[in-house]
């Protein structure tokens, strides 16, 4: 039996639709598909999460939000006429759009959740209404139904894992389920949302909970690509990479997978296919547990992230002082920024942080706590920062990749703020500027992919 997941790009439009109609008709062992919300069905277009985040923002205001309610009316309304909805079957998703203002909500981060829930939740319903008309016997299900429950973050919620025994009462269900992704319902059956890009950690859990054979993730992609494609013309295709692989990579700016979406599938030893809606037939890239490490390619991809900051602090003997790093990071907690990474010397640290963390307030008061807790000879913060990351099962055992990308940098006149290898050994990470992070990769993908 496989899972199988669909981006927002997939369910666009009626015609789009059509198409994972057909990739459900030539397989009958797809027994359970999770949808997102419609995305853009061009590059002006607007996802409809987005417009129910306004919606929402709308709301939340007092502003007037009948014009939005009827954009994200028609975006449905688009897609059921494709299939000759009658204006009775397309009420209850109309009523339920007018609707989500007048329900009652714990405060403005549920209010949030519930509304940008409802992208996934009103598709599943008129997915699995179109199933039934074109003859796939499909039934909905809702994640309260399932028994899919969380932990009551409204907006960054994790699975409770008695959930997955909840699931597997669902393993063999007679008509095709099919689940909004993206959302689960905390103990008192109120919506909570993953955090953005969740349906993939929806489609991972229904994997891990029905023991699929296969978790197929459906995008607009024919393959994972060795470097995101704006930056080289005809990228090196991954035919099979590791979760690891993958999670250093997705961690480190890859879109394909959102970076907490894999833990489920590797916690249920189950492979993923990912593949392209629009080209079905194309093998696409698994990612599995285990692989035989390329001598080819002992690195796997090239990956940039530029939303992290780096907090530098200098003071002698540093490495005598019993406890500086435990000051540190008490600061830190108590101001609730988590750290990446921590680079060190003997007398100096940079610990890397991700932007998101921080607002001007709390870094001006985390500075001041730190200057008066730690009396550095010099701290401060540093916001052109950017993390390019190397990553491959084979680096392993391959002598001179750090030479190589070393080689790289100087070539292309890129100066290198920070290097740390993971402790797995199947990564490197290069701190450079900003403005640097794109031309890096450029200049790491030509090295280590010369033949393609």
């Amino acid at each position: 039996m496989k899972v199988i997941k669909f981006g927002g790009s997939s369910l666009a439009s009626s015609e789009q639709l059509k198409k994972v109609i057909q990739i459900i008709s030539d397989d009958p062992t797809r027994r359970c598909v999770v949808v997102s919300a419609p995305g853009k069905r061009n590059p002006a277009d607007t996802k409809v999460t987005d417009l129910l985040i306004r919606y929402a923002d709308c709301v939340i205001a007092g502003r007037d939000y009948q014009e939005i309610a009827q954009q994200i009316i028609g975006r449905y309304q688009e897609i059921a006429l494709g299939f000759n909805f009658t204006p009775e079957d397309f009420a209850p998703i109309r009523r339920a759009i007018l609707n989500l203002p007048l329900a009652t909500y714990q405060d403005n981060t549920y209010l949030m959740a519930a509304f940008k829930a409802h992208g996934e939740k009103l598709n599943a319903q008129l997915i699995a209404r179109v199933f039934n008309l074109v003859g796939i016997a499909a039934q909905y299900l809702d994640p309260s139904a399932a028994g899919l429950v969380v932990t009551d973050v409204p907006d960054d919620a994790q699975i409770k894992p008695d959930s997955y025994a909840n699931l597997r009462k669902w393993q063999n269900n007679a008509n095709v389920l099919v689940m909004p992704g993206f959302f689960g319902y905390n103990d008192r059956g109120e919506i909570c949302t993953f955090s953005r890009g969740g349906s993939d950690i929806t489609g991972a859990i229904m994997a891990r909970g029905l023991n699929a054979d296969l978790y197929e993730n459906f995008t607009d992609v024919d393959a994972i690509y060795a470097v995101k494609p704006n930056l080289v013309s005809h990228p090196h295709a991954i035919g099979h990479m590791t979760f690891r692989e993958m999670r250093e990579l997705s961690y480190a700016g890859f879109s394909v997978f959102h970076d907490e979406a894999l833990i489920p599938a590797i916690q249920g030893n189950i492979d993923v296919n990912v593949k392209n809606t629009n080209h079905p037939d194309a093998p696409g890239t698994i990612i599995s547990a285990r692989i035989q490490p390329s001598k080819e390619y002992p690195v796997r991809g090239v990956a940039a992230s530029k939303n992290f900051c780096g907090l530098y602090i200098s003071k002698y003997l540093l490495n005598k002082e019993v406890g500086f790093t435990r000051k540190v990071l008490d600061v830190l907690y108590k101001y609730n920024v988590s750290y990446e990474h921590m680079p060190s010397g003997i007398d100096d640290i940079t610990i890397i942080m991700s932007e998101d963390n921080l607002t001007p307030d709390i870094e001006q008061a985390m500075m001041s706590e730190l200057q008066t807790t730690i009396h550095p000879d010099e701290m401060h913060m540093i916001h052109d920062y950017a993390i390019v990351m190397v990553v491959g099962e084979g680096m392993r055992d391959t002598i001179g990749i750090m030479a190589r990308a070393a080689t790289a940098f100087a070539r292309a006149n890129i100066r290198l703020q920070m290097i740390n290898q993971g402790a797995s050994e199947i990564s490197i990470m290069f701190g450079v500027a900003q403005n640097e992070a794109d031309r890096a990769v450029s200049a790491l993908y030509a090295e280590f992919f010369k033949q393609d």
